[in-house]
């Protein structure tokens, strides 16, 4: 096809970015409907919804019980009967392998018209790696062909089968090119159906891969991405029509539900949206946290353990931004080495925010224990079990507040204080949902900033920003006396968690002494027993602890002795 032609035929299509609840099928089926009534209403001839729209993604082991693969059947029939007379509609769901050999299930993409039998094809790229566990559940596509609606020859593919570029691909692992052999086989537009959860940056590198295909093959491409978030993953929608130059002509906003439409005859340019880094991961953030609270339907309200700091101003004001201030609490819970900024600047916060506030001083906690213990201690220096006494102080009381009045507590704790185990198990861990598990220090700080700027004026009190870090669970405890500065740390945190790099790499390209970054690394690597036992945290980089980062806790990785192996490979075969 010529990269400037235009479709020969002339069709409305409308996007649906899609926010599905996992599992909840009556729901996801009815506001499919409605969504497609609404579509015909507005002249739309064929809607396109995402990836395992009609069950959302993930469901996980779900699909390994019989009965939800026959209730997603019936739910397929029912949206079936709904389709407006003269409309299609491709919606994503699992359906059963036809073949009795390989898996039982299929990723599939259904083409579904009033009165007509029902297209189907099925996602070829299985991807196993990071968050993704596909291969698990279902058979991988031996092939695929255009589906065809009112003469026109759709290309649909689904998500991951749109990734195998080597440009792009993180991991080069398929010998297939699915959207290479849909075009080889004559297709008017390339439709990529997605659950493509975000992640920094890749708003960008969606947009670099279509753009290449665009123009590599010559055919317009349009992508239907789910938006919403369930559990740790979030998805960004950030849907969109590239024309068969690879120039943008329609696009939804990141983060909402949308209905867009784009009709094949036109070519009129759609503005590029602007996406600064920060702003994205806000808006995921708050998004992340609305979703989680919403759709567990567990707990209306949240409440937060306010210490002063960054890191719990910064969660309370996404938790307001997300929920409201009548759904938000902060208790700050002042101990003996508490400074007077840190109940001050708590109460400032939530004055600023709108919040309730409460103040629960620990110390007769706190010596309840030591007298407890002191038998068993007497003798001994203070040290980590005395500062951990009254973490896990406040965190009785924020499990004592949150089960009372049936909140959810949310913890505070980041990525980089995560990662070197800078954090207390059954103290500042407890909650229900960490917000900030996969945003490093440094990140933290621009959020502040940034929520203040947003708002136009001070939120979080510059003095939390500006004051030097600290747990406060010692006289003149500051991070820097266990930790490197957040910028150091994080750079080396970066480097080793989310661009796999190794020892080697990180010293190179940070010109650090091999041994202190080694040190770092082992810090991360014997915290593991930790973060498995640490609420889930929303995943807003490429590669935060959870699902996504699957490292033994029982492991005997020695750097020294493989550096040490390693050296003595290179003399050998060197020899």
């Amino acid at each position: 096809m010529n990269p400037t032609a235009k479709l020969h035929t002339s069709m409305k299509i409308a996007l649906a970015q899609f926010n599905p609840i996992v599992g909840d099928l009556t729901g996801n089926a009815r506001r499919t409907i409605q969504w497609m009534e609404r579509a015909a209403r507005e002249g739309a001839d064929l809607i396109v919804f995402p990836e395992l729209s009609v069950v959302g993604y993930s469901p996980h082991d779900l699909l390994d019980n019989a009965a939800f693969v026959d209730a997603v059947a019936a739910a397929i029939r029912l949206i079936h009967s709904r389709v407006p007379k003269g409309m299609g509609a491709i919606i994503g769901a699992p359906v059963r392998n036809p073949n009795p050999i390989g898996k039982k299930l299929l990723n599939a993409a259904l083409l579904l018209e009033a009165g007509q039998p029902v297209q189907t094809t099925a996602k070829m790229l299985l991807p196993t790696y990071d968050v993704y566990d596909e291969y698990r559940y279902f058979e991988p596509a031996t092939g695929q062909e255009p589906l065809v609606f009112k003469g026109m020859r759709l290309g649909v593919h689904i998500c991951e089968d749109m990734w195998n570029l080597e440009e792009y691909a993180t991991y080069h692992m398929y010998d297939r090119d699915p959207v290479a052999e849909l075009v080889a086989q004559g297709v008017d537009l390339l439709v990529n159906l997605s659950a493509s959860p975000y992640a920094h940056d890749r708003h960008h590198v969606r947009t670099g891969i279509i753009t290449t295909l665009c123009r590599r093959h010559g055919v317009p491409f349009l992508m239907t991405n789910q938006v919403g978030a369930n559990t740790e993953l979030i998805f960004d929608g950030d849907s969109r029509v590239h024309a068969a130059d690879g120039s943008l002509l329609a696009c939804a906003p990141s983060f909402q539900e949308a209905l867009i439409y784009w009709d094949t005859a036109s070519d009129a340019p759609c503005h590029v949206p602007a996406h600064d880094r920060i702003t994205d991961l806000h808006d995921a953030l708050v998004l992340g946290i609305r979703e989680y609270v919403d759709k567990t339907a567990v707990f209306d309200d949240v409440v937060i353990g306010l210490s002063g700091g960054i890191d719990s101003a910064v969660t309370a004001a996404l938790a307001v931004e997300a929920l409201g201030p009548e759904r938000v609490s902060g208790i700050t819970m002042p101990s003996v080495h508490s400074s007077e900024g840190s109940v001050s600047d708590s109460e400032a916060l939530a004055r600023n925010l709108g919040i309730a506030f409460h103040e629960l001083p620990i110390r007769d906690a706190v010596n309840a224990f030591e007298g407890i213990l002191k038998p068993l201690f007497e003798g001994t220096p203070f040290g980590i079990a005395e500062e951990n006494i009254q973490a896990r102080s406040r965190g009785v009381l924020l499990m004592a507040v949150a089960n009372k009045f049936s909140r959810m507590v949310l913890t505070t704790g980041n990525k980089s204080e995560l990662a070197m185990g800078y954090a207390t198990l059954y103290g500042d861990m407890s909650g229900g949902l960490a917000v900030l598990a996969d945003v490093l220090k440094t990140d933290v700080y621009a959020l502040a900033r940034h929520i203040n700027e947003r708002a136009g004026r001070e939120r979080i009190p510059v003095s939390s920003i500006e004051k030097p870090p600290s747990a406060e669970l010692r006289p003149d405890q500051k991070d820097e006396d266990s930790l490197p500065p957040y910028p150091v740390l994080d750079e080396i945190l970066r480097r080793y968690i989310e661009e796999r790099q190794d020892e080697g790499a990180i010293s190179e390209a940070t010109g650090h002494d091999r041994a202190f970054v080694r040190g770092i690394l082992d810090a991360v690597d014997r915290n593991e027993y930790k973060r498995k036992q640490a609420p889930p945290g929303l995943r807003v980089s490429v590669k935060g602890f959870g699902g996504g980062r699957r490292m033994p806790i029982v492991a005997g990785v020695n750097r020294a002795a493989i550096e040490e192996m390693m050296n003595a490979l290179k003399e050998e075969s060197t020899a």
